[in-house]
């Protein structure tokens, strides 16, 4: 748990430091000086700007085919990210008799338990902080992204669909997509850990703050969310297409 906080607490800073080191208000050029402009913000910028004026300066449609790319690009990481997430859960009846063993509180008994831990992990190799690395490595992607669109000023001057790229969605309907799609892939990556309260708590959690995020940032950023989200629903579904119809099914699976 300890860990896991430290982890948290990581990509936070990362994302502020990012965010406080890119000059958020002035805009993105070839001019821009330091090292997360040079190599962060500007290729993103450009990758976005010449997919769309391949596309008739379609600059919405750029978006969601940059959106894809990069989410091909991650799809790799995602799919050892489940695989990951299943081998954890299948050595959890393990991992409790372990805790039930090792239930004193003093250091010896703690280190022991840390130990065979480590053992478990090791004999079905299982690495604990396997799923974390999928998100270590899309957050300054996002940010990238965030950066690109808030600073590319040609998106800005753009309309796609009902809503202008540089303002806010009048309607609310991309926050509101956003959120219901980051809800509906959460609830199928936590199939069967509905029970675990943490989880419950993120499967609301996350929704809720991509909608606030979403109602205030540019529509450029939650189409990009929105395209995101959907696309991993669908990767989602092939990915642990099995697991979902098995726990759908009405006897789960189970056969007299």
């Amino acid at each position: 748990m300890k860990k896991r906080i430290l982890l948290i607490v990581a990509i936070a800073s990362l994302m502020m430091l990012l965010s406080g080191c890119s000059q958020v208000n002035q805009p993105i050029t070839s001019e821009s000086t330091g090292f997360w402009n040079e190599f962060v913000v500007y290729p993103l910028s450009v990758v976005i700007t010449t997919i769309s004026h391949a596309l008739g300066n379609n600059f919405g449609l750029g978006i969601v085919v940059v959106t894809i790319l990069i989410r091909l690009i991650l799809l790799p990481l995602m799919i050892k990210q489940t695989r990951s997430t299943k081998a954890m859960q299948a050595i959890q009846p393990e991992m409790q008799k372990l805790k039930e063993k090792y239930a004193s509180k003093d250091a010896a008994t703690q280190q022991k338990l840390q130990q065979e831990t480590m053992a478990l992990f090791q004999k079905h190799g299982v690495n604990p902080l396997a799923g974390c690395l999928p998100l270590i490595i899309q957050m300054p992607i996002l940010i990238g992204i965030y950066h690109a669109i808030m600073r590319t000023q040609e998106i800005a001057n753009h309309s796609f669909l009902w809503f202008d790229l540089g303002d806010k969605d009048p309607y609310y309907i991309l926050p509101i997509i956003a959120g219901v799609a980051t809800f509906a892939q959460q609830k199928m990556m936590m199939a069967g850990q509905e029970a675990n309260p943490q989880m419950a708590m993120m499967l609301w959690l996350m929704p809720i703050m991509i909608i606030v995020f979403a109602i205030n940032f540019p529509s450029a950023l939650s189409l990009y969310w929105v395209v995101g989200n959907i696309f991993m629903i669908v990767q989602t579904f092939f990915i642990k297409g099995p697991d979902l119809r098995k726990k759908a099914s009405p006897a789960g699976g189970n056969k007299k």
